[in-house]
């Protein structure tokens, strides 16, 4: 395996073989601890010392179930601080298969604001990865559609791409990096962070993967690998959640809109209270029902990405049937809908349209509208003018300016104190003051708020491995302090978190993802090594915080949710400090 070494000064890279050091590291654990060894925590994040770098999961490119991840990392210009954000995408797993365990971009070319592809591809003579650059500027200022169709139709149909889109190149903190899906649609993203700005500051526009006659990804012990895949998958298709037909392949993620409402605990309005009486008309069952109407049958939903057997991603159709836009997904279902008291299906698949088009995160995009909502530039509820607003976000007029940098800085702008967020990033689609395990995890994860982190909703609202009270403070820094460590292992892993829900109820399930590490490592890890190895990474991401002067006092919740009860619970976010100082204190 290799790390793949980038210099944009003159365009140059060198192929190294992976240090021994390195041996056991991929996806979250690889990007952050390169970006700990390598980046100067106190730099510009779109400035020349900061790095972007791309590694795939242990597993990804392997035939074990869901699991094309990669992990993309840098110092992020949204909350200052370490950041890893990843994406289901063939892509990932063209860059295993390329032998590529980190793509390391450097450097700034000299030439600023003219934009480069970089081309990987298997050099049989080497037997090593190889690299070309590309001209690009042809491809910028365009919508991210428009620009995939074009690279299909010039390099053919067995490439996969990433890049950022017209947010990246205007430097929005609120830029993803977008993947291809499994029918090349632009619309994979690792959106959170501002990573597409890091890439764009980079002068790289696009990296395109072609692992034709590149070799299997390395695998120690095959039958292993084979019990464990098994047991996976086993699990995966006999849990509730997960099985075919079950809640996400049916409804998808928004399948979470009716039961977070009936937990009180979607915000609305801009997190003014948990529950939103549009919910039902955005709801993952009204998605279905609204596809089954404008296609005339039922149609479940698909893979986002190679050898996924969840299966959760949907496609939203026009009145006339033809299609919208894939995926509705629950974050965005929310942030661009209920946060914003926006029930029309059809204004949110737009919405969720132009954020795939100019590359934004949705769930930042979303919380920055309700902010914009909030201070009266439009009022909540107006669909139509919410999306004439991310039209200004993409056109880069002062207003669109202020919207793409971020809910925290407009609402610094537009003097709105009800500001969603932690370490600058704007709060996913679940209210911390109903389901306080999360608001721990919002608090203390090194990204700033993110769900993802830690998703102790599993227990607390789901039931996964035993119903939790989501409105007691009781067990909750230990709770949010576990799922935190395990995910680091599960980002680093390959797969996605969404096997969480099958592992955790199932634990042949559990035991089938060591195994399948195991059988590509040629270790012998235990689930105590799993936790050891997760708990690990967050030291690193931590540390690299606290030099950036990110400290325990930045684990907070905002001030307003502290004294503003929720209704319906009329609940404040109650933990104490020293509690959340606890967490990772604890590790």
């Amino acid at each position: 395996m290799f790390l793949l070494r980038v210099n944009m000064i003159d365009r140059t890279y060198k192929v190294e073989e992976l240090p021994e050091t390195y041996k056991y590291l991929a996806g979250r654990a690889m990007t952050s601890t390169l970006v700990a060894d390598e980046v100067p925590p106190l730099c510009h994040p779109l400035g020349p010392h900061n790095k972007i770098i791309f590694s795939p999961g242990i597993v990804t490119g392997t035939a074990a179930p869901t699991s094309a991840r990669v992990s993309v990392g840098a110092k992020s210009p949204l909350t200052g601080g370490i950041k890893e954000s990843n994406a289901g995408t063939s892509w990932g797993s063209d860059l295993a298969h390329l032998q590529i365990r980190a793509l390391v971009i450097e450097e700034q070319p000299k030439d600023k604001g003219k934009y480069w592809g970089l081309y990987l591809s298997w050099d049989n003579s080497t037997q090593k990865p190889k690299l070309d650059f590309f001209p690009a500027d042809e491809y910028t200022q365009k919508p991210l559609a428009e620009v995939f169709s074009q690279l299909y139709q010039r390099f053919g149909n067995r490439i996969s791409i990433s890049g950022c889109g017209i947010s990246g190149e205007k430097a929005y903190s609120n830029a993803g990096v977008v993947f291809n899906d499994e029918d090349k649609r632009s619309t994979r993203y690792a959106g959170r962070g501002g990573l597409g700005s890091v890439l764009a500051s980079k002068g790289v526009k696009l990296i395109l993967t072609d692992r034709t006659g590149a070799p299997d990804v390395a695998i120690v012990d095959k039958a292993l690998f084979n019990e464990g895949q098994k047991k996976l998958s086993q699990a995966l298709q006999t849990h509730a959640i997960t099985k075919p037909k079950g809640a996400l392949n049916s409804y998808g993620t928004a399948v979470l809109i009716n039961i977070l409402n009936e937990a009180g605990g979607l915000p609305t309005h801009n997190f003014s209270r948990g529950q939103f009486e549009g919910a039902p008309k955005i709801a993952g069952e009204a998605i279905f029902e609204g596809i089954k109407q404008r296609k005339g049958k039922e149609i479940f939903n698909h893979a986002c990405s190679p050898g996924c057997i969840i299966q959760c991603s949907n496609t939203w159709y026009k009145e006339d049937g033809s299609e919208h836009v894939s995926c509705i997904e629950y974050e965005s279902d929310w942030a661009l809908g209920a946060d914003c008291g926006i029930d029309n299906l059809d204004d949110i698949g737009e919405l969720v349209r132009l954020c795939n088009e100019y590359g934004l995160d949705t769930i930042e995009t979303g919380n920055t509208i309700a902010i914009a909502m909030e201070a009266g530039v439009i009022p909540f509820g107006d669909g139509k003018g919410a999306i004439t607003l991310v039209h200004e976000i993409g056109k880069g007029t002062p207003t669109g300016r202020i919207l793409g940098s971020g809910t925290e800085t407009t609402g610094r702008v537009y003097g709105v104190t009800r500001v969603p967020t932690v370490k600058g990033q704007a709060m996913p689609a679940y209210e911390p003051r109903a389901v306080k395990g999360i608001g721990i995890t919002y608090a203390t994860t090194p990204m700033g708020a993110d769900h993802t982190a830690g998703y102790t909703i599993c227990p607390e609202i789901l039931g996964v491995s035993g119903k939790v009270d989501p409105l007691s403070n009781e067990g909750k820094t230990a709770l949010s302090r576990n799922f935190q460590v395990s995910t680091g292992f599960i980002d680093s892993s390959g797969h996605c978190l969404f096997i969480a829900f099958a592992i955790l109820d199932i634990a042949s399930g559990f035991q089938g993802v060591i195994d399948e590490c195991n059988a590509v490592f040629g270790t012998n890890w235990t689930a105590d090594d799993i936790m050891t190895y997760g708990a690990n990474v967050l030291k690193k991401e931590h540390a690299f915080n606290e030099a950036a002067g990110i400290g325990k006092a930045a684990d907070r919740l905002p001030d307003f949710m502290k004294y503003e009860p929720l209704p319906p619970h009329n609940q404040i976010f109650d933990i104490p400090d020293d509690a959340l100082d606890s967490v990772i204190g604890g590790l």
